[in-house]
């Protein structure tokens, strides 16, 4: 794929983009360029402008003011077919492809080739050519495999191969790594590299500023809908990025918390066990205590989560929550006796996307707010929604008529966590609190998490990014196939140690109690 672009121009210049919805200003003269070859991070909180300037220039929405050129020529995209067509590719953290067709149905979902002019699809070309593509993007699997069958990682490799096949000149990647393991990530930057090394300009959005970082040569910053400053990668660190993104100087990413854990415990797991997810299984949490649990992708994190709170049945071991001890848990049990599970897929397994948020955070409570035979609601949950969703410091105070779609990632986070609130739960199960959602946010989850735990209740933090665990526990564990591999106290934390202990080898029975 090779472009006509003169090296001493830009290959795409945005200069001076207004836009405004019903009346407000969202976006305040965005300017910024794109050279061949280049990887520029777009980076700023939710509600800053990135989703907006990158609709203009997909085509889904028009400016009310400034101009665009994409290769030298002016570009004001109509509709993201003609978007499409000028040559930009849109790649959005929601993969666009159909899960019941095939890698190569998907690839040519919009233009199949005819075969002799009559109207059948030429199959024979079809697939060399979706080889040819999945070769380009180092996918080995075969054009009939049906996408709803591979990995995260090799559907966003098909949505390149996509923008490969329609021949982009610029490739906009919206959070591409917020689903990725590490190995998976690695192999989408040395695909960023080739695409690049042929004059292919690739706009990255994402709030994983050390990914930015690592592939980005320069990074524009958005705030308020307007650009606050662009730099070379060698000029910036994550903490200027931070500062320019929220307007202030951030001194400490993790807020200080004013209690110590308490003597009773609030979680007590022994010896569970599920053959090929947890083997022997066994730790404390106190009262007023934050456990990490730290591990590499596949260690068995997410999944002792499930298993703790009945989501996946068990073979063996016990659990206690506050001394109550679950004979079979189920999440009906685990509820009922304190827990509460804040899923990693919060669109897909915490949320009702189409229902409002004082929907949403009824759902744990649903017998509270019965008003009759088969209804729920009234003025009691409209009440105690909004006082919750103050409580999370949620941007709107209209719960009633707010979709959960329609909310931020972090927003949609705070009504979960809400909903869980409800219960007044003794003991928070957080997987992935903060993946996909900004820095400012993220505060806000952790400030959260501190008022849990300075009420006394307890929280088992899974998280992948180990700052994150060490800026919030009190006591990490690390686990690796199922395993618990290490249990390091606050006053021991130490990166390498941590990481080291997460990739032990697994083998005797191990005491992580505490």
């Amino acid at each position: 794929m090779k472009t006509n672009q003169r090296a001493d121009q830009p290959l795409l210049s945005v200069e001076g983009i207004t836009k405004s919805f019903f009346g407000v200003r969202v976006l305040h003269g965005v300017s910024f360029e794109l050279w061949p070859g280049e990887a520029l991070g777009l980076v700023g909180e939710n509600g800053s402008g990135k989703s907006t300037s990158m609709n203009i220039l997909g085509g889904v929405h028009q400016p009310d003011g400034g101009r665009m050129s994409l290769a030298g020529q002016l570009y004001a995209p109509q509709s993201p077919r003609e978007a499409g067509r000028a040559g930009i590719a849109f790649i959005h953290q929601e993969l666009n492809l159909f899960p019941n067709l095939s890698i190569e149905e998907n690839l040519f979902i919009t233009d199949f080739p005819k075969r002799g002019g009559v109207p059948f699809i030429d199959r024979g070309w079809v697939r060399k050519r979706a080889r040819e593509l999945l070769a380009e993007v180092d996918l080995d699997l075969p054009p009939t495999r049906l996408v709803g069958n591979l990995a995260q990682g090799e559907r966003q490799l098909v949505e390149i191969a996509k923008a490969l096949h329609a021949d982009a000149k610029v490739l906009i990647l919206d959070e591409p790594t917020t689903s990725l393991t590490r190995r998976e990530v690695e192999r989408l930057f040395a695909i960023v590299n080739r695409l690049k090394s042929r004059g292919v300009g690739i706009i990255f959005i994402s709030h994983a500023l050390e990914d930015v970082m690592h592939v980005c040569e320069r990074v524009t910053v958005l705030r308020d809908g307007a650009v606050v400053g662009t730099d070379l990668r060698e000029r910036l660190n994550v903490p200027a990025i931070i500062s320019m993104m929220v307007g202030r100087s951030i001194d400490a990413i993790f807020p200080e918390r004013s209690t110590k854990p308490r003597e009773e415990v609030a979680l007590r797991v022994r010896g569970l066990t599920q053959r090929g997810v947890a083997n022997d299984v066994s730790f404390d949490i106190r009262a007023g205590e934050v456990v990490g649990l730290s591990g590499l992708m596949g260690s068995g994190r997410s999944e002792l989560a499930r298993l703790i709170f009945g989501l996946d049945p068990i073979e063996s071991g016990t659990i206690e929550v506050a001394g109550t001890r679950l004979m079979r848990p189920t999440p009906k049990a685990s509820m009922a006796a304190g827990l509460a599970f804040l899923t990693e897929d919060r669109r897909n397994e915490g949320l009702l996307m189409d229902a409002s948020i004082v929907d949403n955070i009824g759902l744990t409570f649903l017998k509270r707010f019965r008003v009759g035979p088969g209804f729920v609601g009234g003025k009691a949950l409209n009440t105690t929604a909004g006082e919750l969703a103050r409580m999370v410091h949620l941007s709107t105070d209209r719960v009633q008529d707010t979709l959960a779609k329609h909310l931020s990632g972090g927003n949609q986070q705070k009504v979960v966590i809400a909903k869980w609130l409800l219960r007044r739960p003794k003991v928070f199960i957080l997987d992935e609190p903060t993946r996909g959602i900004d820095v400012g946010a993220k505060q806000e989850v952790y400030r959260i998490i501190n008022r849990l735990v300075e009420e006394g209740g307890a929280v088992f933090l899974i998280s992948s990014e180990i700052e994150e665990v060490m800026g919030l526990s009190d006591r990490i564990l690390t686990i690796n196939k199922g395993e618990i591999t290490g249990s390091f106290e606050r006053s021991g934390f130490d990166r390498e140690a941590i990481l080291a202990a997460a990739m032990a080898p697994v083998g005797p029975k191990r005491e992580a109690t505490a």
